[in-house]
């Protein structure tokens, strides 16, 4: 199988913030919002990098460290994505970071145009 990594921030565990897998899949480990609040900057970040964008994701697995908050991320969620959404599941969870409160995890098809060469 042919794979590559997409760039993003320095990790602090021993993963890849993103992989290109066939030329033609993005997988996009765990990551937090940022400061200003909104859930997707990083996420998007590593999809640019690989030729992507959070219109080509097709799923997100969503972590909150209270299920409570649902509602609240789940509007902030909605206004982040272009219709149509993506498939999502939403789990409570541990999350690694003290004072975490959401991850988000996804996947994404590369548009026809992009993505099928190792960036770097």
């Amino acid at each position: 199988m042919a794979k590559w990594p997409a760039g993003g921030s320095q990790p602090a565990g021993a993963y890849s913030p993103g992989i290109v897998a066939e030329g033609r899949f993005v997988y996009v480990s765990g990551q937090g919002p940022l400061r200003d609040g909104t859930l997707t900057g990083t996420t998007a970040g590593v999809l640019e990098s690989a030729g992507a964008s959070l219109a080509d994701v097709v799923r997100c697995g969503v972590f909150l460290a209270d299920i409570r908050d649902f509602a609240a991320m789940d509007r902030v969620y909605a206004g982040e994505f272009p219709p149509p959404l993506p498939a999502r599941t939403t789990v409570g969870a541990t999350l690694p970071l003290p004072g975490m409160l959401v991850e988000i995890d996804c996947v994404a098809v590369l548009p026809a145009t992009g993505g099928g060469q190792p960036q770097g």
